[in-house]
Parts: C-alpha cells; structure tokens; sequence
C-alpha cells in the first residue's frame, strides 16, 4: 500500500458527472491514504460557445473570469480543481502536425492550472495518475514534475470516431512516455504492451452493497407474476452493444423460457420483433436502487453482448451484481470475462447460450451461490487499487523512484 504520497489525478471526466466513475471511485480510494487532486477537463472553446447556458458551463465561466473559486475540498484528503484557462477545440483539424502543435498549446495552459493548484496545496514528490486523456496526457510531463506517471486504460476509446482521429497516433506515443499502464482488462493490458512493457491488468472495482442480497429485497410483482422460468438481463437495452437475434433466438428455441429485459430502450430494440414474442418481458426503465429485487427473481442473469472490438475488452460491471446476488451468469465470451473464470458460464454461439443456461439451471446450488458472491464481493474498489500500488511500486523499484 502507497501512503502519505501526493497523487494528482486527471482524465476525460468532471468531478460533477452525473453518472458513475472509475476514476472518481479510483481517487476516493487513493484519498484513504494519500492527498488527492482531481483536476476536471477544462472548458474548451466549442463546448463554451453551444452549451454557455447550461449550469455546468456557466459555473465554468464564471471560475474562468475570477468570480467563483477553482479549488475545493472534497473531503479532508481529496480536492476538486475546475481548471481556469479555455482550451481550443482543435479535434477535427484534419493533419496530426497541425493538431499535435495546438495540443502542446492547450497541455501548457491546462499544466499551468494544476501547477497552481499543487503550489496552493503544497504538493511535492507527487503521482500523476491519468484516466484515459490521451490527448492533454500526450505532453503533460512537458510541463509538469511527477515522481511517477501512470496512465490508465479502461476502455478502446480509439475506436470511438471522436477519439480516433487522431487519439490513432497520440495515444501510443503517449504509452510510451508513461512509467506505468495499467488497464481493467487484459486485452487492454495485451495492446499497451506493445507500446511499454510496464502494462498491466488491474481488474476492476466495483461497489456491490446495494445488490448484497438479503430478506429485506422482495421482488417486484409484476416480476413475480410472471410464472416459470425467467432468463433476466437488467440494463440500458441498447442494439449497439446488445445481441437482438441472439436474445430472439434464445426465446424462440425455449418457448417455455420468459427472457426478462429490465431497462430502457434504443430505437433498435423498440422496433424489434422482439416485442411480437409472448415470452419475452419488456419491463421497462427501473430506478438503480430497483435492480437487486429483479436480479433477486431471476432464475439465471445473461449478458448477451454482441462480440465485437468495442466490447470484447470492456470490464462488464453488471457480472458483478449479478455475481453477489448469487445468481447464475451466463454471458458472452468476450475476452473481459476472462477475468471471471469458471465463477460464470461464458458461450461462443447460440447454440451454446441455449446449452449453458440449462447447465445454469440444472447445476444451482448453494454452495454454487457462495463461491459466486465470494467473487463478486471480492472485486472491490480496494483490491482493485491495491494491484494499482503493487505495479506503482514495482515500476518505482525498477527506476529507482522512491515511493
């Protein structure tokens, strides 16, 4: 474990997100121990001029011009820094030399903002830990000093149009200037090896106490209704990620089977023949704090993925919650499942999707149940930070970088 150091984290999310975040989750834990400074994305030019009267943007520009402070305390070890200075909107100019040239500019003007606030707070000897910021992570160590600089990989994001343009050539090159990478999936881990062979797997944190079952979960009635057997996926129903055909074939084979969908829908699934099947349950949209008491009625919990390279190193969170409910797993073979080994049944076809979810069914037990919620319960926000300090300190061992 890394105590008393100074960490200073940044990213491509805002402390003030409205959904959850790895990185955010990273840093409280990283704050138990240490002193912390996560830096927001700054402002940049076009999102000021289309979204100038929105709340966020606003408090932006008023921190910008003096008016509000950039600086504030999150808890007695973690501070959140809005930083002050406007960076250009430079993503789609059309040639590398041109944008990598502007993106020093825009890296000096953000570096600037940070090593204020490091001054204020007193920083020294810090960690620079960054969150998937391929492009103002490119030049960073340009203008600051960190002791150690760690990038982190969660998720494919070059293949995001956004990001691919030119996240192609800045995110290696990145790579390759880092101290460390460190990745929540071994794909991942597999890609930045090629670029520094201090890449490595860290797994994934998650907060499963909602979904810890107990007696005081009763499960919906319109779930209990529902008579027989009941294969449920819960989650944002979305035909970008999700297999349609897949899920169509599964309940048109086990017509005896109810294939329970709890979450909202794409237009992709809203226009479905999905919805023409007697035994497929649209359940609708569910506050978060709803799920563990659907989870808790399924007899087996799927993750019918489409395998594809956006989503074949992605970490899937749900396999967890499905995990400390105790529930069967049956999900697509993506190379993230890896992670899960045997703690969930992982197919390669529809076939097999079929043949598994009866072996699911049939194979149910307690102790089944006990070693599932052992797993699930065992992928913490603190064991995941832990793997993060075991590869700090081993890169800083190698170096010679006294942590």
């Amino acid at each position: 474990m890394i105590k008393g150091r100074d960490i200073v984290v940044i990213g491509i999310q805002p402390w003030d997100i409205s959904i959850g975040s790895n990185c955010k989750n990273i840093a409280q834990e990283f704050a138990l121990n240490n002193r912390v400074l996560y830096v927001n994305p700054p402002l940049d030019r076009n999102t000021r001029r289309k979204n100038k009267e929105k709340p966020k943007v606003i408090k932006r520009i008023e921190i910008s011009k003096g008016s509000k402070e950039d600086l504030y305390p999150v808890s007695e070890n973690l501070w959140n820094l809005y930083p002050k200075n406007l960076i250009e909107s430079i993503n789609w100019l059309p040639l590398y030399t041109v944008f990598d040239w502007l993106n020093r500019i825009n890296t000096r003007k953000f570096a600037k903002d940070i090593q204020s606030a490091i001054n204020r707070l007193g920083f020294t000897d810090y960690i620079l830990f960054n969150d998937s910021s391929m492009f103002l992570g490119r030049h960073i160590m340009k203008y600051l000093s960190p002791d150690l600089y760690v990038y982190y990989m969660r998720d494919f994001l070059v293949l995001n149009r956004y990001w691919r343009k030119h996240g192609k050539y800045s995110e290696p090159l990145l790579m390759k200037k880092a101290h460390l990478i460190v990745n929540n999936s071994g794909l991942y881990a597999e890609y930045g090896k090629q670029y520094n062979h201090h890449s490595y797997m860290v797994g994934q944190g998650c907060d499963t106490k909602m979904f810890e079952d107990n007696e005081s979960i009763i499960i919906p009635r319109d779930l209990a209704e529902i008579q027989g057997v009941k294969i449920g996926y819960v989650g944002y129903l979305t035909g970008g990620r999700l297999d349609i055909p897949l899920i169509e074939y599964i309940a048109k084979t086990r017509p005896e089977w109810n294939i329970v969908l709890v979450g909202p829908e794409d237009e992709r699934f809203k226009v479905s023949s999905l919805h023409s099947l007697n035994n497929v349950k649209f359940l609708g949209s569910r506050n978060i704090d709803q799920l563990p008491a659907y989870i808790k009625g399924f007899d087996v919990a799927i993750n019918p993925q489409i395998i594809s390279k956006i989503t074949d190193g992605n970490y899937p969170r749900k396999i967890d919650e499905y995990l400390v409910m105790g529930k069967p797993v049956v999900c697509s073979a993506t190379k993230a499942m890896e992670y899960f080994g045997d703690s969930a049944y992982s197919a390669n076809s529809p076939e097999q999707y079929i043949q598994l979810i009866e072996k699911a069914l049939l194979e149910d037990n307690p102790e089944k149940q006990t070693d599932r919620i052992k797993v699930g319960k065992s992928h913490t926000w603190e064991a995941n930070v832990a793997e993060i300090y075991n590869y700090m300190e081993l890169v800083a061992k190698e170096k010679n970088i006294k942590l």
